[in-house]
């Protein structure tokens, strides 16, 4: 189902203290590129980097400082993207206790939010069973991630809205703790959230219309077709005029302390065959579902952008069986996913899988916190990059 958009493309990547890497760089292939080496060699750290200049944030974690190698007071990544007619030189980099500094071509950002979208990637990850197994809020940052890649009005209100629906919250516990406080206020508050709740809902409803028949697609391909699998957005929202349903909850929000209604409580509910999947779906049907959805990611954002994503692929082999193994490398075939970074723990079963699909792929060593590019002879003819030093 993938159209014939331009492949985003990295063409070389710098670390600098960076996780367990003191200093590394690596110039990828357009095509596949696979990191193999030893559990915890690093690998992983490797497509976190990518997530970085895309995202502006690790994939894997919640604090910026934790990226950054032991007894060191910095980190720096930077790449060089092009899209067949732009190069694109990203960077970001945080110093402890400092403000995180994203920089293209140059030039600072003002604001990160306006990096989101320019270098779209996806994911596919062990830990995206959080998206099953986790809170609804996992289930909203996997809606808000894509949607903030193409919709810059939707990633703007979502910011104002987080931001009001803080200082309404910081209100409620004010006037709840102190008993003093002009509680028209919450009016003000509701206004302010009103709309921005509105456009937010009304375009994850959207999205998720779209996002189903094509993640309906890919489920029957990898699964070959038994199960019916579905996606179900719930939020309150939908069943009233949120202004109403602020009021109503007024009582309730005083004695909590918090805004208990609106978007920031909505939900994406996974279902197989009319029942929930994360009771009663076995574990490989849960995998199936997981690659499945980021697949729709993909496809979704190519098509809306325009431009295909860089797809990461991490440790899938390990998880998968033959079977599904089988079934997305012939979708990676058939489809032409773009560029494609992998990660295994055994260079001679990529290798395999890429030497049955006569595909061309690059190799590189993970090991003693270095990245060298395999001396293996490659598969088919490989275009060279110009690897001048980035500046």
């Amino acid at each position: 189902m993938i159209n014939f958009a331009v492949s985003m493309f990295l063409k070389k990547l710098n670390l600098l203290n960076f996780k367990n890497y003191q200093e590394a760089e690596i110039c990828p292939d357009l095509g596949a590129n696979a990191f193999v080496g030893g559990n915890g060699a690093g690998k992983t750290n490797v497509l976190d980097a990518i997530h970085y200049l895309s995202m502006s944030k690790s994939y894997f974690n919640a604090m910026d400082s934790q990226v950054i190698r032991n007894g060191e007071e910095y980190f720096i990544v930077q790449g060089v993207f092009e899209d067949g007619e732009s190069e694109e030189n990203i960077s970001c980099s945080l110093k402890k206790n400092q403000r995180k500094v994203l920089r293209r071509n140059q030039e600072d950002y003002e604001k990160l939010a306006d990096h989101i979208g320019l270098i779209p990637v996806v994911m596919i990850s062990p830990t995206d069973t959080v998206l099953i197994t986790g809170g609804s809020e996992e289930r909203r940052k996997f809606m808000d991630s894509i949607i903030s890649q193409y919709n810059k009005k939707y990633l703007t209100d979502l910011i104002s809205y987080n931001r009001v629906l803080s200082q309404r919250n910081a209100f409620l516990k004010q006037l709840s703790k102190s008993g003093r406080g002009d509680i028209s206020m919450l009016e003000i508050f509701n206004e302010q959230l009103i709309p921005l709740a509105e456009y937010i809902h009304e375009t994850r409803l959207g999205f998720i219309e779209e996002l189903v028949p094509v993640f309906r697609h890919y489920y029957d391909f990898i699964s070959g077709k038994s199960e019916t699998p579905g996606i179900h957005y719930d939020s309150k929202v939908m069943h009233g005029q949120f202004h109403d349903l602020l009021e109503k909850h007024a009582e309730r929000d005083l004695i909590m302390q918090h805004t208990t209604a609106g978007i920031h409580k909505d939900e994406l509910q996974f279902i197989m065959n009319d029942m929930p999947v994360r009771k009663f779906a076995s574990q490989g049907q849960q995998k199936s579902l997981l690659i499945a959805l980021k697949l729709a990611q993909f496809d979704f954002i190519s098509k809306v952008k325009n431009v295909k994503p860089v797809l990461l692929l991490d440790d899938i082999f390990e998880k998968l069986d033959n079977m599904r193994i089988d079934r997305l490398m012939k979708l990676v075939r058939e489809d032409n996913f773009g560029q494609i970074f992998i990660t295994d723990a055994h260079p001679e079963r990529v290798s395999h899988i890429f030497r049955e699909l006569d595909l061309p792929l690059r190799t590189f060593v993970v090991e003693n916190n270095e990245i060298r590019q395999s001396a293996d002879k490659e598969i088919g003819q490989e275009i060279q990059w110009n690897d001048e030093k980035i500046q």
